[in-house]
């Protein structure tokens, strides 16, 4: 089954569900011949798209919208935020191309700083799936929450299998380890999984907890893992500011503990665009570079005990 497959039989089923466009159809090509008056394209207006979805969450539907990430987010987020998050209504924002996924694209629609700001609005439910499989047992929980949330869409198969039961505010321990435990969202599940394989290779002990739900968070799923290994890796195709690596150092925090973490992100730059396996390669986001780093940092550790 596909995105607009789910969709469009989740939209069948239940005629509350309204699908909206701000002129982006890749997902949802097919829906206007299925849903009619049921699907809306406002054009380029992402705003307009909002406000036009708060409406009608305000007459008891349930609209899932799609935009571009970067121009969702930022083009229209005081929109979300007033209108979708101050109301709390059900609108779910389905999140074209962000972080890497945006790869030959340019600053202006690179969405890396979308998990942060998105997460900051009160109410607001983020998530990011790592592959098909995870975003479409993901959806009909996030689609039948009376919250409005925030989903990157992530339509990369990979050949992973999931654990089927999905639970908002709950990670997939994949894997837990006494040496290193790599904490990762969204495509980049895919880099981590072959980082785990390097690791272990060297002898390592490796953990994997694919975060996915991001807003609300597994807090003890990262507790856990600082609590059992020597070292925790943040990984993800976002700033390094109010992702991941901000949101286990708010859990560290607010929990008392500590922990030594090695956050693999992007600091205060864009990153340069080119073809997805050419940016991974660039920016140092391939497993063979999150390997090399996470090695390199265990052996500055135990260089420091000594």
């Amino acid at each position: 089954m596909s995105y607009e497959e789910l969709l469009r039989d989740t939209a069948l089923a239940d005629e509350r569900f309204v699908v909206m466009t701000a002129e982006n159809r890749a997902l949802v090509r097919n829906m206007p011949a299925t849903l009619k008056e049921r699907f809306i394209d406002t054009g380029i207006t992402e705003q307009t798209m909002i406000g036009a979805a708060a409406g009608l969450a305000l007459r008891g539907r349930i609209p899932v919208v799609h935009a571009l990430a970067s121009f969702l987010t930022m083009r229209a987020f005081e929109f979300i935020r007033t209108d979708l998050g101050i109301p709390n209504l059900p609108v779910k924002l389905s999140s074209w191309i962000p972080g890497f996924l945006s790869d030959g694209n340019g600053p202006t629609h690179q969405a890396i700083e979308d998990i942060s700001i998105m997460r900051g609005i009160p109410g607001m439910q983020v998530f990011a799936p790592a592959d098909e499989q995870d975003l479409l047992g993901a959806l009909p929980k996030i689609w039948s929450s009376p919250n409005p949330a925030y989903v990157r869409i992530n339509i990369r198969k990979t050949d992973f299998k999931h654990n089927p039961v999905f639970e908002i505010g709950k990670a997939e321990v994949v894997a837990t380890g006494t040496d290193v435990t790599l904490l990762v969202y969204g495509m980049l599940f895919e880099e981590t999984l072959k980082t785990k394989t390097i690791l272990e290779k060297e002898g390592l002990s490796v953990g994997l907890v694919n975060m996915r739900s991001l807003k609300p968070l597994d807090e003890k799923a990262i507790l856990d893992a600082a609590k059992n290994s020597r070292l925790l890796v943040t990984i993800e195709d976002h700033f390094l500011t109010g992702g991941l690596y901000t949101m286990v150092a708010e859990t560290f925090l607010r929990h008392h503990t500590t922990a030594h973490v090695l956050p693999i992100a992007l600091h205060e730059k864009w990153f340069k665009p080119a073809l997805l396996q050419e940016v991974l390669k660039f920016e140092g986001f391939t497993g063979e570079k999150i390997a090399h780093n996470i090695i390199t940092e265990l052996e500055k550790k135990t260089l420091t005990k000594a």
